[in-house]
Parts: structure tokens; sequence; C-alpha cells
């Protein structure tokens, strides 16, 4: 029963009962999973009766897998994902000691999930620690293979560690800017044009398909001149040759502003508004993780490097409820591949009595149908949570925030998000 998702010409054809292969998860996985499926399905019943349904296969990987096959991320889980294309997994524990640095990062890394995608919007009544959470509506693509998660890392006292410092100091001249030599660790944090090509241009596409109005490069390129720095001019020369009629970049905007004045320039900055091309600007990161709390409206695609990425979801998550809501996304836009994901840990010590929100893997599961192209199903999971949060139904995470609310066991959450799809 079922059918797998294929790769036609670089197009998604989709099946009216697709295969997803799902990975339950370590802790609240176990919790969140299945409810989370059945709001799902109720979802794609809803909107297209018996004639499409999702096929659940589950694939193992985490604490499960380990007991059954003596691997945290056995070789078959791996070859489900890529014959399958397009599947989803509750939070992974990263194993304790040797072997695999982290299940996620070893999944994107495998499959080359080089988008790590997460919108972040906010429901009416989730509490939230600014004062218009309604003008959040931010789309971050974060670079999910290269920077700091590349893992290249030299400890203090080991010998590569030596051979690393003796070559930098006596080869490459760098003595003075290494503080203290005997003593330090070292890092390195690869950005490639290829790279930065890839993660702009879908962030740009994904502007222009959703009638999204700006794509923010976030970076640090005025300390990392060679790295960040690289990342924003790449991505300028991208958006100026591929998307030459769909987008005006900021480096146009100073261009004109140099040549012929500001009011030319601002002139030019409304005419593209007007004409409906996507705005392609930079901030550097300390600035944007400011302006991102004051003027959130300024910003709504971001594309940046992995580190980044890390910080600016966080903190935008915080904006509108906390990563118990927020979902996320891996996505290889070339190959199809694509992992939805809950953002939030494992959360051992609630799992099993019913607290855990499973909001997360619900919205990254609509995530999932939005790439299917099953956008009426979608919806619906949207508008059921909306009425959801707006009747104060909401489980423990959220209940302690909301004045007035009723508190709901993970499956009793689900089960009303089921109720008001309508």
């Amino acid at each position: 029963m079922g059918e797998k998702i294929k790769l036609e010409n670089g197009i998604l054809k989709i099946p009216n009962q697709p295969i997803i292969p799902f990975i339950v998860g370590d802790g609240i996985g176990r919790d969140i999973s299945k409810p989370a499926q059945r709001v799902l399905d109720a979802a794609v019943e809803k909107a297209y009766g018996s004639s499409r349904k999702l096929v659940w296969k589950e694939v193992l990987a985490g604490e499960k897998a380990f007991k059954a096959t003596g691997q945290h991320l056995p070789d078959e889980t791996i070859a489900s994902f890529k014959e399958y294309l397009v599947g989803i997994k509750g939070p992974l524990e990263t194993p304790v000691g040797g072997g695999i640095r982290s299940l996620n990062v070893a999944l994107r890394q495998t499959l080359d999930l080089y988008v790590c995608l997460r919108p972040v919007r906010w429901f009416k009544g989730v509490p939230s620690p600014i004062r218009y959470p309604s003008m959040v509506d931010m789309h971050i693509f974060r670079e999910n293979t290269e920077d700091i998660y590349a893992g290249i890392e030299f400890m203090t006292g080991e010998e590569n560690t030596t051979r690393f410092r003796d070559f930098l100091v006596q080869e490459m001249g760098v003595s003075s800017e290494i503080r203290f030599p005997e003593s330090s660790s070292f890092g390195v944090k690869p950005i490639s044009k290829e790279g930065s090509e890839r993660l702009v241009r879908a962030a740009i596409h994904y502007a222009i398909k959703r009638n999204l109005p700006s794509v923010t490069l976030v970076h640090k390129g005025n300390i990392m001149k060679f790295t960040e720095g690289a990342f924003k001019t790449w991505s300028y020369d991208l958006a100026e040759s591929e998307f030459t009629n769909q987008v005006f970049t900021w480096r146009q905007y100073q261009q004109i502003e140099q040549d012929k004045g500001q009011l030319d320039a601002q002139k030019a900055l409304e005419e593209a508004k007007k004409s409906g091309k996507v705005v392609v600007q930079d901030v550097i990161t300390d600035a944007f993780l400011q302006d991102s709390l004051l003027h959130p409206f300024n910003h709504s695609v971001i594309a940046t490097m992995n580190l980044n990425g890390d910080y600016i979801s966080d903190q935008l998550a915080a904006m509108v409820g906390g990563i118990g809501i927020s979902p996320g996304a891996n996505i290889n836009y070339q190959s199809g591949y694509a992992i939805f994901e809950a953002t939030h840990g494992t959360a051992p010590t609630i799992a099993g009595t019913g607290k855990a929100n499973p909001s997360s893997l619900i919205l990254s599961g609509v995530m999932m149908l939005e790439y299917l192209g099953w956008d009426e199903a979608a919806e619906h999971v949207f508008d059921a949570m909306e009425h959801t949060f707006a009747k104060r139904r909401v489980t423990s995470d959220l209940h302690a925030m909301m004045e007035s609310s009723t508190l709901m066991s993970t499956a009793e959450f689900a089960d009303e998000i089921i109720r008001n799809i309508h």
C-alpha cells in the first residue's frame, strides 16, 4: 500500500498515497509522534476525503535503533530516506561517548540537506515577550553543511593541534594573531561559493514563489571578511546575475546613491517594491538580532550561515512562544530529499507524562504537506491550531504562561486540534 515519491526532471511527482518514512525519536518523541500523525491524517482526510492519504513507514534511529540493531543510525534508515525522498522525525538524543557526533547532523550531511528551513509565525493567544508579535512572519534559510558545524577542530595539547599551530606560525606567518599559542585550541570554518549560492538561490526562489517582500543576508563580514564577507558578496552576485528582473539589491541601491544621489536611489527602491521585486538586503548579525526584535516587519526571508542561523532561529522562536511550537525542515532542493523535524530536544524528564507539546512536530508536518503541494490540508491544520490557541486550550509549557487557560495532555491537545479542523 502506498507509492514512492519520485523526482523527474527536477520536479517532485507526488502520488495520492505517498509513503512517508518517520523516526519516532527519543524521550518525548514517543509521546508526540502518534498525536502529530493523527492531526495530519485528519487534515488530509478533511481536505481530500479518501482520494489522498499519507502512508506512514517507521524507520529506526536513536535509542530504539540501538536496542534493535546495535547502531544509532542504521544504514537501512538512510536508505529509506533516499528511496522515499520525504520523511519526518521526532527529536533525537546525541549518543554519549564516541561514534556519531550528532544524529541530526549525520542525517543532514549524509543526505546533503543543505537548507535548514525554519518559518516563524505567531498564533493569536500565545504569550510573547514582544509588543507586536503579529508582525513576526519570518522564514530562516540556515546553511546546513558548512561553517562551524562542518566540525574541523583541533584540541589543545594534541599532536595534530601542535602541527596545525606550527603551520600557521611558521608557514602562514600569523603568530601575532594567536595570543596564547601553547594553550590554544583551533577551529576552521569553511564557507564556499557553491554552498553560499545554492542556499541563497533557494531563499530567493522561496520568496518569489510566496510573494514575500525581502531576503535579508545575515553575516559578520565586517570581521570575517573572507568567509562571511565572501558569503555576502557571492550572494549579491548571484541575486543580480540569476534574478535580474525579479530582485532589487541593496548593493544596487548603494551604487545608484553613489552615482546619482539618495533621491534617485530611494525612487529606484520604491519602484522595485511596486513592481513586486524582492528586495535583497544585508545586515550584520548583531545588528540583525536587535532589529528583528525592534522592527520584525523589516525582515521576511533570512539567509545565513550555520552558526548565525542557530542563534537567529532560537531568538525568533522565542518571540512567538518558543521552540515548542516552532517547526523545521532540512531540505536539498536539487535532489528532492527533505526531512521535517521537531526543533526541540528530547526532554527525557517529562517523557511519558503527557506534558509534551506536539506543536513543533505538527507544524513540521504542515511544512511537509506544503512541500508535497497539499496546501489545503496544511491550511486546515493552521486554522485548527489558531482556534485551539485562541480558546486557550494548551499543554503544560504554555499553560504556565497563559492566564485562564485550560491544561491539556499531549493526546488531548491533538484531539482538540482535530475537533477544530473545519
